[in-house]
C-alpha cells in the first residue's frame, strides 16, 4: 500500500509513523514539518478541563486519547531516544471572580453528570497548591488525569519516528490532488511533479481545502482560527502545573516546562489566514495572566508566535473517507490537535490500511457534512 500524506503537524506525522510501522509505503508532503499550529500550541492534554455542553462525543474521544498517551510516549521516547516532555499531575482550573466561580460550578456539575469525578477547591487550597496565585482567587477545580506535553518535542520524536519506520518525507508544498478515472491517485506538487498513491490522506490543518483537484464538496469546509502565544522563562520555581483561569469570563492558561519556561495563551480570532502578532492580542494575555499571578510581569520574556488552528464547521476533528474516492481527510481538530493525536493516529491509519477502526471515531465521519455541502 503506498499512501501519501499531505501535512506534516503532529496528526500527520504520527498516522504516517503508524502506517509505516505497518508496512505501508508512507510520502509525507510539507515544506515546513511540523511549523504550523503544531510549533505554537502549548501542549495541554485536558479532555475533562476544557469539556463543553453538548460535545460528550469529543469528550469520549479526548479521554481515549488521553489514557493512550502513556504507552504512546513511552514507545516513542524508547524508539527515538528523544523526550517530550509529557507530564501527568494535573490541570489546576481557577476563577477570578464569583461569576467565574460560579461558571466552574456548573462545569463540576456537568463533569460529575457525566460521570467524570471533579474536585472542587477552596480559593486557599488553590493558593496552596499554587502558592504564587494572587489572594483574591475564589476557588477552583483540580482535574488530576489531565497532564501537558511539549509539543515541539512531539513533533521532533514524531519526525524521527516516521523517517525510522521508513515514511519518506517530501520537503515542498502540495499544490493539488491528482485525479484519475474520478479516484485520488496521489499528490501533485507545486513543482508539477507527481507523488503517487494508492490513497491520499488530507492532513493540512486549515489549509485542508485549499488544494487544486477536488470536486465541490469532496472535503468538509475547515477555517483557520488565529491563537496567539506568549512563551516567558523563569529561574525560579513559580508554577507547578498547568493552570488555565477564568478572569471575568475571559479564559488563560499557563503551562510551566521543566526547563524553566511557561507558555501563556492563547487567543481565539477569526481573522482568516493572519498569523500577524498584535499589541492587543498580548496585552490581553499578560493582564488576565495577572490577575491570576501578580508575578507574572516580572518574569523574563522569550518569544511570541501565532498560529492557525483548523476548525471545523462544529469545531470538532473531520476523520475518515471523502466523497472522492481514494482520497481521507484527518483535519478540523481545532484547539485539540495534540491531545487527539493518538488516537487519531489509531483511527487514520486504521482507516488507511483497511483495519478495525476504533468505535469512538464514528461521531466524526466527513458525512456529517454532507447534507450542509449538498445544500449551499
Amino acid at each position: 500500500m503506498e499512501i501519501a500524506i499531505i501535512g506534516a503537524g503532529v496528526v500527520g506525522l504520527a498516522t504516517g509513523w503508524r502506517a509505516a510501522a505497518a508496512g505501508a509505503a508512507v510520502t509525507l508532503v510539507d515544506p515546513d514539518p511540523g511549523g504550523g499550529a503544531s510549533s505554537v500550541a502549548a501542549g495541554m492534554l485536558t479532555p475533562v478541563s476544557e469539556v463543553t455542553y453538548g460535545e460528550e462525543p469529543l469528550l469520549r474521544l479526548g479521554l481515549a486519547s488521553r489514557d493512550r498517551y502513556g504507552a504512546f510516549v513511552a514507545e516513542l521516547e524508547d524508539l527515538t531516544g528523544l523526550e517530550t516532555a509529557y507530564r501527568t499531575d494535573g490541570i489546576l482550573q481557577v476563577a477570578f471572580d464569583s461569576d467565574d466561580l460560579t461558571y466552574l460550578d456548573d462545569l463540576r456539575r456537568f463533569q460529575e453528570s457525566l460521570g467524570i469525578a471533579a474536585e472542587a477547591l477552596t480559593g486557599r487550597e488553590c493558593r496552596r497548591a499554587e502558592p504564587m496565585l494572587a489572594p483574591g482567587v475564589r476557588g477552583g477545580l483540580l482535574a488530576p488525569e489531565d497532564g501537558s506535553i511539549d509539543p515541539r518535542r512531539l513533533t521532533a520524536a514524531l519526525l524521527t519516528a516516521a523517517e525510522k519506520a521508513g515514511a519518506r518525507l517530501v520537503r515542498r508544498r502540495a499544490a493539488g490532488v491528482a485525479v484519475e478515472n474520478d479516484a485520488a491517485t496521489g499528490v501533485r506538487l507545486d513543482d508539477g511533479t507527481v507523488v503517487r498513491a494508492d490513497r491520499v490522506l488530507l492532513a493540512a490543518g486549515p489549509w485542508s481545502g485549499d488544494l487544486d483537484g477536488l470536486p465541490p464538496g469532496a472535503v468538509p469546509p475547515v477555517r483557520p482560527v488565529k491563537g496567539q502565544v506568549m512563551r516567558l522563562r523563569t529561574r525560579v520555581p513559580f508554577l507547578t502545573r498547568a493552570t488555565r483561569g477564568l478572569v471575568k469570563g475571559s479564559s488563560v492558561y499557563l503551562v510551566p516546562r521543566a526547563d524553566g519556561e511557561i507558555v501563556l495563551g492563547a487567543t481565539q480570532e477569526e481573522l482568516g489566514f493572519d498569523t500577524r502578532v498584535t499589541a492587543g492580542g498580548l496585552w490581553e494575555l499578560l493582564r488576565d495572566a495577572r490577575e491570576l499571578l501578580p508575578g507574572i510581569t516580572e518574569l523574563e520574556f522569550a518569544e511570541v508566535s501565532a498560529g492557525l488552528r483548523p476548525g471545523s464547521p462544529d469545531n470538532a476533528p473531520v476523520m475518515g473517507a471523502s466523497a472522492l474516492p481514494g482520497l481521507f481527510v484527518g483535519t478540523g481538530h481545532f484547539r485539540n490537535g495534540v491531545l487527539l493525536t493518538p488516537v487519531s493516529a489509531d483511527i487514520l491509519s486504521a482507516m488507511l490500511l483497511d483495519g478495525p477502526v476504533p468505535d469512538v471515531a464514528g461521531p466524526f465521519s466527513p458525512d456529517r457534512f454532507s447534507a450542509e455541502v449538498h445544500s449551499r
